[in-house]
Parts: C-alpha cells; structure tokens; sequence
C-alpha cells in the first residue's frame, strides 16, 4: 500500500519522495523505477515533512523505536499511520513524543488514482498540515475525513472491499464463460458494467435498491438473476464478509 500510494504522488507531482524497505534492494529497485528517493528509516525520520508508515500493526514497536531520537528532533512532522486497527493514541504512545499524527485507511486502487482514502487526526495536526496532506495525497483518489471511532468500519468496507468486488468480477465472468462468452470478453464485460453501475449510485444519489428495480422488468431475466442471488443469500454472506474483516480488523489493533 505504502508503494501505491508513493507511485500516485511521484506520478502526478514533483514532491521529492523518500523510501524506505527492510530489503534495502527493494527500495533501490522501486526508486530506480519510479524517481524516488531510497534511504533509511531514520534519514526519513529526521528530515521529512509527512512520514508515512506502511508497517504491519505487530511490526510497528520494533520499526518506530529506533526512530524515537529522529522524531523528537523533527517535532513538526506528520506521521501518517495506514496499520489497521491501531489507534492515534496506540500510535502515539510507539512514537516516544507528542507528535501530529494521521490515520489513514486507503485502498489498491489509489494506484490508478481511484482509491478510496478515510482518515482522521489527532489534536496536534494543524489545519495547515491537513490541507497539505490532502493536497499530496488527492491524485491516489477521494479523500474523506471521518471520526476515529468509525475508521475500522470504513476499512472493512472501502479497504477490503476491493478483494470482495475482484471476486463477484470474476464470478460474474465465470457465468458468462458457462453461457458461451470468451473469457476476455466475459471479464471486460463484467468489470465495465461495475463501473457503469457505481457511476449510477454516486452521480444519481439514487438508492442501490431503486436503481436494481429499474433494471427488473416483470418476469424478465434481470428479476430471475435476482432471485438466484437471494437464494445464494449473496446479499447476507456479503454483509457477512464485510463484517468478517471489520472484526479482524479491531483484533489487530489489540
């Protein structure tokens, strides 16, 4: 994730972008390929204006301790958190000093641009600081700031999502490819009418329900799919899995 979103910022702007990869070959391979900069944790710590931490939760003590020093000597830099399940105070009390802090939950589709990015800060990020952060991270996709308290439900729906929807995409072409359609064609087919029909919710503003009725005419096709749907129970194991991940999600952050 962290990598995604340093490809969307290197893409569209001309921020110099520091990074960092416990394989320091990794980093060197991606710098070489994208025009960033590789270094080390610490140089990142010290010097950088917005420090992005793309750290597993477990593997948070063992990166930030070291950095504690940096830290304290770069007091004005944001450190932005993408861990799941960790909260700004958790995060805080690694950092070892009184630091503005963002938490962000972002999606792989920032690579293109399109991601979806919640986020919420601590008492200490300035309006400033948050403007700038917005304005680094609007070419990723759409950004919207919610309470903390809401940040791990977010994820479980915008952050997972994507792995969910990949495989109604895939089912829904596998269908096809069972009613004679090329496979290729059955995938390209399946993914555009995603996005057609995600452009209906969000430029209609009307209800996904209403809008699936719209398409079900009396005792026709769309109505019969529907009804193979509901008896799959599609509607509650997606529910399901949304809740699934919500529920790891704040294990994670224990």
């Amino acid at each position: 994730m962290g990598g995604a979103l340093a490809r969307a910022v290197l893409k569209n702007t001309q921020m110099k972008v520091y990074i960092s990869d416990f394989f320091a070959e990794k980093a060197e391979a991606f710098a070489k390929e994208t025009g960033a900069i590789a270094t080390d944790n610490y140089t990142i710590a010290k010097e950088c204006d917005f420090i992005f931490l793309a750290v597993k939760p477990a593997n948070f003590p063992s990166t930030l301790e070291p950095l504690t020093e940096a830290f304290i000597k770069n007091r004005d830099s944001v450190i932005v958190t993408i861990a799941a399940g960790l909260s700004l105070e958790k995060v805080g009390a690694m950092v070892g000093s009184e630091h503005p802090i963002i938490r962000i939950m972002p999606n792989t589709p920032v690579l293109l641009g399109k991601g979806m990015i919640t986020w919420c800060k601590n008492a200490l990020v300035s309006d400033e600081a948050s403007e700038r952060f917005i304005e680094i991270l609007k070419f990723a996709g759409s950004l919207d700031q919610i309470d903390e308290k809401l940040i791990d439900a977010a994820s479980a729906v915008a952050g997972c999502g994507p792995a969910f929807v990949y495989m109604f995409i895939e089912a829904l072409a596998d269908g096809a490819v069972e009613c004679g359609l090329p496979r290729d064609k059955a995938m390209a087919y399946a993914a555009e009418t995603l996005i057609g029909a995600s452009e209906m919710v969000l430029k209609t503003g009307k209800h996904p329900g209403l809008l699936k009725d719209e398409v079900c005419s009396p005792g026709g096709s769309t109505i019969e799919g529907v009804k193979a749907l509901e008896d799959g129970k599609f509607r509650a194991a997606t529910a399901s899995a949304v809740i699934a991940a919500y529920e790891k999600t704040k294990k994670l952050g224990k």
